[in-house]
């Protein structure tokens, strides 16, 4: 059944995925509309849909479609989401934080939990950090169940929006003129570093990114008992975060066990031949639906119930706009 889609905030770097996401996986639509804020509403932008006109904002004209995937702040989408969904029809798919913490809004990765999601209008987008590593983590999990997630990860400037891009872009050339690199996006200069700083530091030492994980994954995987630490850095790669990550099991587990279940599962693509040089790597993980895991061996400290495994996915596609689309799809198919 053909469906009116809109993205709201679709001049941004996550909205413009959104809409290309859209074309790739031909989804039904009998009409795309893109709407924005009053700054980008009459632009017209190159699409994969050819050119449009970017239209302004209204509850009412996103109320006229049938889903809405929202690709602005957590404070625009807060205030207008429910205003939407009071029509009692139209799907708004949330990118930002602002719900994924509320009890009654199911917080969803479709490959996951999308029985979560039946029968509701408003449905949250999991932080990208936590989306990429639950690809390669929820099976696991169904087969030896997790009791510890320890992780490490190297977030790309993507992470930060296409402003975030755009600043390691100038800055690095700037470095690498010997001239003062300005930053504005991130909390130090990012060419040529790292920075273990990601969201605002909470009461508890953590950063807020590092909290969305714990928080996220348990949510998501229908387990509080799942114990998680994480520590989020930023690395100067344009775009796909990396992950490294210890996990500590009920069942015992080896690494061909864990291959054999991970080459089996949606969405994922094991990429694990050291000999070849073969692991997961932002470069080769860039622009592609499935979530690369790799380097899967025994955990030095947990076994024989552990692992370690590296993981790397496209923030902008699996951590946000694919997993939107595959929630439309997976609402369309409840009907």
């Amino acid at each position: 059944m053909a469906s009116i889609v809109a993205v709201v905030g679709a001049t941004g770097a996550v909205g413009e995925e959104m809409v290309q996401v859209l074309h790739d996986r031909k989804f039904p639509l009998s009409k795309l509309v893109l709407l924005a804020s009053e700054r980008s509403a009459g632009k017209k932008i190159q699409t994969a849909f050819g050119e449009m006109e970017v239209e302004l904002f209204s509850v009412e004209a996103a109320q006229a479609c049938d889903f809405v995937l929202m690709a602005v702040s957590g404070d625009f989408s807060k205030e207008f989401s429910p205003q939407i969904i009071a029509n009692g029809k139209t799907v708004v798919i949330d990118n930002s934080s602002a719900f994924r913490y509320d009890e009654d809004i199911p917080l969803v990765v479709p490959e996951v939990n999308p029985a979560a999601m039946r029968g509701k209008l408003l449905i949250a987008n999991p932080n990208c950090t936590t989306a990429i590593a639950a690809m390669a983590l929820w099976p696991l999990h169904q087969k030896f169940t997790l009791r510890k997630v320890i992780m490490s990860t190297y977030q790309a400037a993507s992470g930060a929006g296409a402003a975030g891009m755009i600043e390691l872009e100038a800055g690095t050339r700037k470095g690498l003129n010997n001239e003062p690199v300005v930053n504005e996006v991130f909390a130090h200069p990012l060419p040529f570093n790292v920075i273990p700083h990601i969201d605002a530091f909470q009461s508890n030492g953590y950063t807020k990114e590092e909290m969305k994980v714990v928080w996220e994954t348990q949510k998501i995987f229908g387990s509080k008992d799942i114990a998680c630490s994480c520590t989020c850095v930023r690395i100067p790669t344009k775009r796909a975060h990396s992950e490294a990550i210890t996990i500590e099991t009920v069942e015992d587990i080896t690494a061909e066990q864990a291959m054999e279940v991970l080459r089996n599962a949606p969405g994922v693509e094991v990429v694990d031949n050291p000999a070849e040089k073969l692991y997961p790597m932002p470069m080769t993980a860039t622009r592609k639906y499935d979530v690369e895991v790799g380097r899967i061996r025994p955990s030095l400290v947990f076994q024989p119930k552990g692992l370690d495994l590296f993981v790397c996915g496209d923030q902008l596609l699996r951590g946000a706009a694919l997993n939107a689309v595959l929630i439309a799809e997976a609402k369309l198919a409840e009907a």
